[in-house]
């Protein structure tokens, strides 16, 4: 019985040792790659964990990866790369379970083989729902304090701010409540310090943060620079609309919920009312039928 088990672990753990010298003999990026990024988007410390799974990439990650990692909250430079390896790496493992799991059970060879790749395929995809769950809680979570974080920024304009002044104001503000929109915020600002336009640092945030209402809000700013008019009343009047689109969205998740519940209604709450309500009649009339 032991010899069963002894033989797939063995190789298990060969696999793993193999993958862990390939990644630990896989050079380091090159000096260059590290000086042609600028030291203010680089990570504070690079530690070696990451730069081993982004060694273990193949090929150049696409932008729409890289988008879709910054909308998740990660921003770092080889986020892609370190992305792409740790998927490598789960694969891996997931086979190397998937035929330990498999070993111990006697099942046709063809069985095993098809287990062992649903292992590392199930394995390979695991970034892919953490990254999307992540990415949807970020972006549900600016939508629900942008309108709050546009309200005060239309009172500290009102109140004779500039609006580069009352940007920097709402996004220290706003941390107590929403970090992640304070952040992207604060980025947002750094951008237009660096020289970019407040437009296009704007779309860049509604990138980051997948809030296509930053698109609308930056070209509300920029219309009301050119045309003079207030900033304040525009400011104002985009809020009310989101505050608006807001309670729509709340309406329309509470009528959802009825549809939601009947699911678990049906399943767990209608048997056991129905076996408190029925379940006596029911050993009544067995008892009655069982004297005659």
């Amino acid at each position: 019985m032991v010899e069963t088990y002894l033989f797939p672990a063995l190789v298990f753990v060969a696999v793993i040792c193999l993958l862990g010298a390939i990644v630990l003999l896989r050079r380091r990026p090159d000096m260059s790659d590290r000086l042609s990024t600028p030291a203010e988007i680089r990570p504070a410390q690079e530690n070696r964990l990451t730069s081993a799974l982004a060694s273990l990439a193949t090929g150049q990650p696409s932008s729409k990866l890289r988008e879709l990692l910054a909308q998740a909250g990660y921003h770092a430079h080889n986020a892609a790369s370190v992305y792409l390896g740790l998927k490598m790496l789960l694969f891996v493992v997931g086979l190397g379970l998937g035929f330990v799991g498999m070993a111990t059970f006697k099942v046709p060879a063809a069985t095993k083989i098809t287990g062992t790749f649903a292992c590392g395929l199930l394995m390979f995809f695991v970034p892919n729902w953490v990254v999307s769950s992540r990415q949807r809680r970020r972006r549900q979570e600016v939508r629900s304090h942008l309108p709050d974080a546009l309200d005060l920024l239309e009172v500290c304009v009102s109140a004779g701010m500039g609006t580069d002044m009352a940007w920097n104001a709402v996004a220290e503000e706003i941390r107590r409540v929403s970090p992640i929109l304070a952040d992207e915020m604060a980025l947002a600002n750094l951008e237009i310090h660096l020289g970019a336009h407040r437009a296009e640092a704007m779309r860049h945030m509604a990138e980051r943060t997948g809030e296509q209402d930053l698109e609308s809000l930056a070209a509300i700013l920029v219309q009301s620079e050119r045309l003079g008019t207030s900033i304040s009343d525009a400011l104002e009047a985009f809020a009310s609309s989101m505050r608006e689109a807001r309670k729509h969205r709340a309406q329309e998740a509470a009528e959802a919920m009825a549809v939601k519940l009947l699911v678990p209604m049906i399943l767990f709450i209608f048997p056991a009312i129905l076996i408190v309500l029925i379940g006596p009649a029911g050993m009544k009339i067995a008892q009655t039928f069982t004297r005659w």
